[in-house]
This record gives structure tokens, sequence and C-alpha cells, in this order.
């Protein structure tokens, strides 16, 4: 379970280098970036082979929470190494771990937060739970699936399309949102108010 007094850690997953930035596989790291600019901090190198960013979230207060952003620097199927060198690190229980990554299953900018589970075939998922077990958050952003018979590597690799980006602002916003009210509010409430 989490724990009121531990840090969150919120890991937005995607590949490293400006020819990943705009795929659909790194709307994980784009989040990310939107939490960082609302914390008001910039990503530093971290010895985990990871970007981080602390700060934290919420209103000014006693409900706000200590929170690190990250952006782990390896490759998406190697993202558990850093995401536990990060937990060890910051000392965070695997409750208040959050990972933001792309969604094949769900419908374009549509949301699902859930705890624990599966990896779907996702290999960012799937390195992280082999690292630390499946009970951690995930905030699922949906990208739909491949038209045609296009390969699922192949689009999950490509860049947003013209019609997809005129969207993906508001819905990178909506996700970052979502993450805040999970660590704010809960679970329950942020599935309530951004599970669609």
């Amino acid at each position: 379970m989490s724990d009121v007094d531990s840090p969150w850690l919120v890991v937005g997953l995607g590949n490293p280098g400006p020819g990943y930035a705009a795929n659909r596989h790194n709307v994980g790291f784009m989040v990310a970036d939107l939490l960082a600019d609302r914390i008001g901090g910039r990503f530093k190198a971290h010895k985990a082979r990871a970007q981080v960013v602390e700060g934290r979230l919420g209103a000014p207060g006693p409900s706000s929470r200590r929170v690190v952003v990250a952006k782990p620097m390896s490759y998406m199927n190697l993202s558990g190494g850093p995401v536990t060198a990060l937990r060890d690190f910051y000392k965070v229980p695997v409750g208040n771990i959050v990972a933001v990554h792309d969604e094949l299953d769900i419908g374009y900018g549509a949301l699902r937060l859930k705890l624990g589970g599966g990896d779907n075939g996702h290999n960012g998922l799937k390195s992280i739970t082999k690292a630390l077990g499946p009970d951690y958050h995930r905030v699922r952003f949906g990208i739909g699936r491949p038209p045609g018979r296009m390969d699922v590597a192949a689009f999950v690799l490509k860049d947003f399309s013209s019609a997809e980006r005129k969207d993906l602002d508001y819905f990178v916003d909506r996700a970052a949102d979502a993450v805040e009210c999970l660590i704010v509010d809960g679970l329950e409430r942020a599935q309530g108010t951004y599970n669609t």
C-alpha cells in the first residue's frame, strides 16, 4: 500500500533521444515533461540512468505530496533497472510508484488508471514488473490500434498523426491532471474522474 509520508515516484515511459521524442510510445515522457513544468523544476541527470525532477504536487499545504518525476534513459525494454535504482535511492514503496505509458487497447486519448495487473505486451511494463512485481500504479494513455495490417512495433514508434496532434496537448494535460489526482486524492477518486 502507499505510505502518506513517503515520496511518490512518477515514471514516464519512453525512449531517449530526439528521434523518438514525438513517437506514440513516448507519451509517458510527454506527461512527465508537463508534470516537471507544473512542479517548476528542470530535469537533471541521476546516477540511476534517468532524468529526474523533485518537487511537490497538489495545493500548497498538508495535502501536497513529495514527488520525484523520472524519465528512464535506458530504452523502453530496460526501464526496470532505472526504476528499481530510483525506488531504492528515494526509498519509495512500490505502492507509491506510478508508470505513465502508451496503451494500444484503448482509444486515442482515453485514460485508464489502475493498480497492478499484467503488462499486456508492453515492454516497459514487462521490465518494471520483472524488477518490482506488479503492484504499482499505471496511468494508461490510449493510442488505439494500428490501422490495417501495420506492425504494432512500427505503429508505436511512429509520431502521432497530424489529426492526433491537434488534441495531443489537451490529452497530455488531462493525463498529468490524472496523475496529480491519483497522488493527492487516491486511486478511487482519480478513476472516477478520469477513467474513460
